[in-house]
């Protein structure tokens, strides 16, 4: 097998602008998460692929967010977890940190629920499979992709490109 040489990306993190606003490079994940809340989401300890998840979200909640799934979901088990996200116009990305657990307040979970989720489960909210995941959010690198006129015109023309003329990135606590 040959080796491969690893070089680096002309997009590497010390040439990505680090937002000094993280309050407001937050506030625009969280609206930007509201429009598109789908992730792909994996347990730390489990090294198989992430996989897709529809996260339900509550404004007064930032610190966390909840997932619906089953009892013999890979995720169920709960634990220290990883989510990316990519929004819809693919012009911000986000990687966060957090914990999973098993959401047991009935009201949380009567406060989601939705026909969208009752289709998912045959005997509806009281389907024994039925398992509402809770994500405590620890932190999130952020990014936005945001070019400009001279980074677009340099991607046009083949111009090298350097990470701080494609957006901002900040780590952020959530």
């Amino acid at each position: 097998m040959e080796s491969i040489e690893k070089k680096e990306s002309p997009m590497s993190n010390k040439d990505m602008t680090h937002t000094a606003d993280t309050d407001e490079i937050r506030e625009e994940f969280w609206e930007t998460f509201a429009d598109s809340p789908f992730v792909m989401i994996a347990l730390d300890s489990d090294h198989r692929h992430a996989i897709p998840m529809r996260a339900q979200l509550d404004k007064d909640a930032n610190s966390s967010i909840w997932f619906y799934t089953s009892r013999d979901n890979r995720l169920a088990k709960g634990g220290p977890a990883m989510m990316q996200f990519v929004a819809k116009g693919h012009d911000m990305f986000a990687c966060i940190s957090g914990h999973l657990s098993e959401e047991t307040s009935e009201e949380r979970k009567d406060k989601h629920w939705s026909n969208a989720v009752e289709a998912w489960y045959e005997q509806g909210r009281q389907d024994p499979s039925l398992l509402m995941l809770r994500m405590d959010l620890h932190d999130a690198e952020v990014w936005e992709a945001d070019p400009g006129v001279v980074g677009m015109f340099k991607m046009m023309t083949g111009m090298t490109m350097k990470g701080d003329e494609m957006g901002d990135h900040a780590k952020v606590a959530l």
